[in-house]
């Protein structure tokens, strides 16, 4: 039983439920409750009746994501299945995609509809949702390049909604940098609308793609249980003599390091593995300990692009 009353719902509500399965490093405690709402209806009538002082946490596909081993405290809301998965081509070259969409899944979408621009999703691991946190991009392009508007709740139920940089209309717009947003902390996006830049042949398009899903095949780590990339880049794209991390990493001698059964990727440097049994404490100690040794012979200092969230079981 959880410490404190959970509303009726439709969709499903798991007390003490597990989250290592649900991430893709396969690691971390339980969550004192776990709702996998079944539509925005749901979840809107959830977040209005639960009790304001209870903790609430988004997860997506937990690609870009550490759950410390102590769990989490309150409720982890998982936007996952069939109906948080929908992804829709609108007219012209605009899509609307559900939170829980794969970002794979929004760009095969717009390539079977003709619609170019949006082919760098394809290289981004995890869900459209997840994506607006930390404005996720690669090969040229951020999720702020082609965001038209977003949805969602705050943490109260109430609506919400966001237009993309630059572009018309009453809402409020959501400002983006590099790896970061100011979207509200307590913000729940449900649905986004995204725009790309021009049409082409569908099979043109899906064969960019296919290209660029072997590319990362090759140069990362993705066959083994890790996530996104560790560590922003210390600089901006677009900045001269730009620096990248895993460059930083590789001249730090952190290429292949190990705590306990965590790893830098021989392949890739900024990203880490759970080589079969890290606990998040080895994941996490591991990340510091790299930070620590690239402060220390390059004088840079890493910031951490993957999220780190749970209570600690011990020091890191």
């Amino acid at each position: 039983m959880t410490a404190f009353p959970l509303p009726p719902v439709r969709g499903k509500l798991i007390e003490n439920a597990p989250l290592a399965p649900y991430t893709w490093f396969r690691v971390g405690g339980p969550a004192d409750a776990l709702f996998l709402p079944a539509d925005e209806d749901d979840l809107q009538d959830f977040l209005q009746a639960l009790d304001p002082a209870v903790p609430v946490t988004v997860l997506g596909v937990g690609s870009n994501l550490i759950v410390r081993d102590g769990g989490i405290e309150g409720v982890v809301i998982r936007l996952m299945g069939k109906y948080w998965g929908a992804v829709d081509a609108l007219d012209g070259i605009t899509v609307e995609a559900r939170a829980g969409a794969l970002d794979l899944a929004v760009a095969k979408t717009a390539a079977a509809n003709g619609i170019t621009g949006l082919e760098f999703l394809s290289g981004i691991p995890g869900s459209i949702g997840g994506a607006t946190r930390t404005n996720a991009g690669c090969y040229g392009r951020e999720l702020r390049d082609a965001l038209v508007a977003l949805h969602g709740f705050r943490r109260d139920g109430t609506k919400a909604a966001y237009r993309g940089p630059g572009k018309p209309g009453a809402q409020p717009e959501a400002h983006f940098s590099y790896r970061h947003t100011d979207l509200p902390h307590d913000l729940i996006v449900t649905r986004l609308i995204l725009e790309g830049t021009g049409t082409d042949d569908p099979e043109t398009i899906t064969d960019a793609i296919e290209a660029l899903q072997a590319r990362r095949a090759d140069t990362q780590p993705i066959r083994e249980k890790t996530s996104g990339s560790t560590f922003a880049n210390p600089d901006p794209p677009g900045t001269p003599d730009q620096r990248s991390a895993w460059k930083l990493i590789d001249a730090a001698g952190c290429r292949g390091l190990k705590v306990g059964g965590a790893q830098v990727s021989p392949l890739h440097c900024n990203f880490l593995i759970n080589t079969g049994d890290a606990t998040a404490a080895d994941l996490e100690a591991l990340g510091e300990l790299v930070r620590a040794r690239v402060l220390a012979t390059q004088g840079v200092d890493l910031r951490w692009e993957v999220r780190r969230i749970g209570r600690l079981t011990g020091p890191v």
